[in-house]
């Protein structure tokens, strides 16, 4: 990847997609699961209302944004003069017909957002949307390089759910949701949701673990020397060591902090579950711009231009 002023944008633009996409998925589950908790925890599913339609808003945004610096890119024009590329990069390549995909689900899924208030009818619309932008997304990568319908495009559209809900109900959690929840009088919904979390994650994290070192394997090759003979091992690394942290992270609250929240429901082991949760979130950041890198690069097996 030769780095230019276009392309540190373009992988700034993917980050945020993947952290609007991610965000946007944690806060409709923690949405969903706050809803049952009645009046006490109106605060928290406010907030997480809120931050589900501005993670979809941020998620168009940055899809338009990013097809612009994609364009200018593959054209070799400046930004502005590389508006006239786009119809080209939409209607004659592979990245164009996936960007379509992908920003048709953005759209549909900020359009639940904005219409739903938690009924099926919105549930359903979302998720819909949701696999929609994970399958385009997996078609304007290296997954795509087999075919549009290939096995490795589902698998990297897999690995793309499984970590935007591992590091969505993280982001959404630990950076926006559960500090409304800090009071003694929603200290059980905190404990409900806080168990809600850790399994989900869990759950989530197997997927992104299995899929995430299918992916690997792919792009090494069946060799490890790309891992320290090449630009993308070596971000491959630190995204694996970023990733080793949050699962760390994650343990310590699921064996160690959530156990004594429920054991004491104490404000001071409330305060820890939700303080790890949040250094989680922080590291979860670092893993998608980290992934945003890797992605704009030739994976190992690749020769390097």
């Amino acid at each position: 990847m030769n780095v230019t002023g276009l392309t540190i944008g373009q992988v700034a633009l993917a980050a945020l997609m993947d952290i609007a996409f991610a965000l946007a998925i944690g806060s409709a589950l923690l949405e969903r699961w706050l809803a049952v908790e009645g009046q006490l925890a109106r605060a928290a599913c406010q907030r997480a209302r809120a931050s589900l339609v501005a993670a979809c808003f941020a998620l168009v945004l940055a899809d338009v944004l990013w097809l612009l610096y994609e364009s200018a890119v593959m054209s070799g024009l400046a930004l502005v003069p590389a508006i006239g590329a786009i119809p080209t990069v939409l209607g004659q390549t592979q990245v164009g017909f996936g960007w379509c995909v992908a920003f048709g689900g953005a759209v549909l899924a900020w359009a639940a957002a904005l219409a739903s208030r938690g009924g099926r009818a919105g549930q359903a619309a979302f998720g819909l949307a949701v696999v929609i932008v994970a399958l385009g997304k997996a078609s304007m990568g290296h997954a795509a390089d087999a075919g549009p319908w290939s096995a490795a495009v589902a698998i990297q559209a897999l690995h793309l759910l499984a970590t935007g809900v591992w590091g969505g109900i993280t982001l959404a959690g630990g950076l926006f949701v559960l500090p409304a929840l800090d009071s003694s009088t929603t200290r059980g919904a905190l404990i409900r949701v806080a168990g809600r979390i850790s399994y989900t994650a869990g759950m989530a994290l197997g997927a992104v673990l299995a899929t995430g070192l299918y992916n690997a394997v792919v792009g090494l090759g069946g060799s490890l020397a790309p891992l320290s003979e090449t630009g993308w091992g070596h971000v491959l690394t630190l995204k694996g060591a970023l990733v080793l942290l949050a699962v760390l992270l994650g343990a310590l609250n699921r064996t160690s902090a959530l156990p004594r929240l429920r054991r004491t429901a104490s404000t001071t082991d409330a305060h820890t579950f939700n303080n790890v949760l949040h250094l989680e979130a922080l590291v979860m950041v670092g893993v998608f711009i980290v992934a945003a890198v890797l992605a704009h690069m030739a994976p190992g097996i690749m020769p390097s231009h």
